[in-house]
């Protein structure tokens, strides 16, 4: 109203003087020029600067969050993840239990030497075989776990395979009918994949979280950790990117797994038969050995004796059939260990696979000579 009636003043009044202008109306023009002022500078005015009280308490704070975050990094890779999950670290791979087992061996072994020397003294290395068998537990004890986790992350990975090619092909025919990805997945997690199937349907399960579809497929990837599924998922996730034909590539990928797939179940039927004869070998090595010692030696080491103790000279005097048997227990025993690594290698073209004919015929070679020769 002050200025409605200043203006009023002004015209009626023609040249006269202005009214004089009362607090009240100053203080209502200050207040609208005010307005005015904060509603066209409105975000351009400086915020209040922190006080040094709060920033220190914002740097303490981010310090803090920085430590745990560094924490939390140390405990997911290196030692301080063994010492926080040992047992989940030591079964991730068929390797990281060697950690385990070789000190164990070294232990059984080095403290069965001790024990039978300070027991027997030195004299139990030639006139005895316990040494021998600390030295096979030993073995044992460092390749048995292995080969036991090796044969388990085999049979995964072939079962995860093998639904491989009819999963993406599956997936081909959907994208095909229309179905956009994420739907298509949806779909094909109601079917049955074998050992497949819950990786499947985690993959809908993140999608249907929010996850977009090529992250969803690298933890896909990264869940089955084999080297088939990395360059088949690689190259859908890139060609989804790129928005090509995403049902080409797909069939693509399916023809291309099939083919591996197939081949290396050839390949693996092809070379049994050379294992067959690697461990049949083994087998006639070690029957081999068995009549030599049980007859040959034998009959040889009755006769020397007999001819010493008539006198007869030129014989070859009397033969020690201990350290006959003991050498051809080393050699079956070591004949055993090599011929498994070599199977393995032959066979699936990995000598760790070969891990377990090892210890199946080093325990026969073991079991022959101590108790049936």
């Amino acid at each position: 109203m002050g200025i409605k009636d200043r203006f009023n003043n002004i015209i009626h009044s023609g040249a006269s003087a202005p009214s004089p202008v009362t607090p009240a109306e100053v203080s209502t023009d200050t207040g609208i020029k005010n307005h005015f002022k904060n509603l066209f500078n409105r975000g351009t005015d400086t915020p209040p600067a922190l006080k040094s009280a709060d920033l220190s308490s914002v740097e303490e704070e981010f310090r803090e969050i920085s430590k745990k975050l560094e924490h939390e990094r140390k405990t997911r890779e290196g030692i301080g993840k063994f010492l926080k999950h040992p047992l989940k670290v030591l079964l991730e791979k068929p390797v990281n239990i060697l950690a385990v087992c070789i000190p164990l061996a070294l232990i059984v072994f080095v403290g069965g030497f001790i024990f039978c020397v300070r027991s027997y003294g030195m004299n139990v290395l030639f006139n005895s075989t316990v040494v021998d068998d600390f030295a096979v537990f030993a073995v044992l004890i460092a390749i048995v776990p292995l080969a036991i986790l090796d044969l388990k992350e085999q049979l995964r990975v072939s079962s995860l395979e093998n639904g491989l090619p009819n999963f993406f092909r599956d997936l081909a025919g959907m994208n095909d009918s229309g179905m956009t990805l994420p739907n298509a997945v949806h779909l094909v997690a109601a079917a049955e994949y074998g050992t497949l199937t819950p990786h499947i349907r985690k993959l809908d399960n993140e999608m249907s979280w929010g996850i977009g579809f090529v992250e969803a497929l690298y933890r896909f990837d990264k869940s089955l950790g084999t080297p088939l599924a990395d360059r088949s998922v690689d190259l859908i996730a890139k060609a989804s990117k790129a928005g090509g034909d995403v049902s080409e590539v797909l069939r693509a990928a399916a023809k291309d797994t099939y083919e591996v797939v197939n081949l290396q179940q050839e390949r693996s039927n092809n070379m049994m038969i050379y294992v067959v004869i690697v461990l049949v070998s083994f087998a006639v090595f070690l029957f081999v050995i068995a009549i030599l010692v049980t007859s040959f030696l034998t009959t040889m080491a009755t006769a020397g004796a007999t001819a010493v103790a008539s006198g007869a000279k030129g014989f070859g005097g009397t033969i020690d059939i201990f350290i006959y048997k003991r050498l051809f227990s080393h050699a079956a025993m070591l004949q055993g260990f090599f011929s498994g690594l070599v199977a393995g290698q032959m066979g699936e073209a990995r000598f760790i696979s070969g891990l377990k004919y090892s210890a199946i015929m080093l325990l026969i070679a073991w079991v022959t000579f101590r108790f049936f020769i």
